[in-house]
């Protein structure tokens, strides 16, 4: 159970780099949107699914 969440704790890490990647000659201002919302949303999917874990463990099911 804990490398499941460590698992979940990574993806969020994944997902705030996501949302920070810069402006570059690469990677138009349309595509580091792009990147920024589906960072946002991983971060937000994997918070949950580790508050869900805890809140599990914590009720002891």
């Amino acid at each position: 159970m804990y490398q499941l969440a460590l698992l979940y704790l990574a993806c969020m890490l994944a997902g705030y780099g996501l949302t920070m990647v810069p402006v570059t000659a690469v990677i138009t201002s349309g595509i580091t949107s792009f990147f920024t919302i589906v960072g946002g949303l991983a971060m937000l999917v994997f918070g949950l699914a580790i508050l869900y874990l805890g809140v599990k463990a914590l009720l002891g099911r």
